[in-house]
């Protein structure tokens, strides 16, 4: 699929695999990542969970995101260990067997040469009847079974194969976002978000305090498709504050 053929994608969810998330072992570095590229291709990534390296319950979450959203994202368990099982698993959620890819074995062979083993050919199973999507940019392509886009755990590697998620998805529209830093505290805040929120249903607004700053207090952001939407409620709540209350 080229670039000029990105299928429309509404709904993502992401599913982060591994013990070593859940024990605090290694700290998730690629759903933020994900989720701005996923922004600012116009996809709404709406749920991300973390799961441990249990091949059942990876395969049931990826039965129920897949069913669900338009697109899913794992991130991790794709290696050669014995903890990785993620490929095994991703096929279990679509009642298929693993195959070692032609196309990835043949990359992972030229990769090692003559020292290339067994081990090393785990590096190319695919659950069966999956594709492979790829990038001028990105030489390992990324297996993807049906809707569910099997990606690393390695940070550097997930943020690499972002590359070919913006060649192949892209979202119904682009999404318009606008901030504002207020000097005003969020429960004073409050009567004035309602109201705003109130006369501008189809804008997603957000509120985020911020302590110990002096720079602002309370950052409200507006998020919609329609830039004249989101423009007139973001003057709706600058109308309503009082005068110095806006720091930018």
């Amino acid at each position: 699929m080229a670039s000029s053929e990105r299928a429309v994608t509404h709904t993502a969810a992401a599913l982060l695999i591994g013990n070593e998330l859940l024990s605090g072992k290694v700290e998730d570095q690629n759903l933020a990542p994900l989720a701005t590229t996923l922004r600012s291709l116009g996809i709404r990534l709406t749920r991300a969970l973390v799961v441990g390296d249990d091949r059942a319950a990876v395969a049931s979450e990826v039965r129920a995101l897949s069913a669900a959203h338009d697109v899913v994202f794992t991130s991790g368990g794709v290696g050669p260990t014995h903890d990785d099982i993620t490929l095994e698993a991703v096929a279990d959620g679509f009642g298929v067997p693993t195959e070692i890819h032609p196309q990835l074995a043949a990359l992972v062979r030229a990769h090692y040469g003559a020292a290339c083993t067994a081990e090393h050919l785990l590096m190319a199973r695919a659950p069966v009847g999956a594709q492979l999507r790829s990038s001028s940019e990105v030489q390992w392509p990324t297996v993807v079974m049906h809707n569910v886009w099997v990606m690393p755990g390695v940070p550097e590697l997930f943020r690499m194969k972002l590359l070919i998620v913006r060649e192949h998805l892209i979202g119904p529209s682009a999404i318009v976002s606008r901030a504002l830093f207020t000097q005003i505290e969020e429960a004073e805040l409050k009567p004035l978000l309602d109201r705003a929120v109130a006369l501008h249903p189809l804008i997603e607004i957000g509120s985020y305090p911020k302590w110990f700053d002096a720079s602002y207090k309370t950052k409200v952001t507006f998020d919609g498709v329609v830039e004249s939407q989101v423009e007139a409620a973001v003057q709706e709540l600058i109308a309503l504050l009082p005068a110095g209350a806006v720091r930018r």
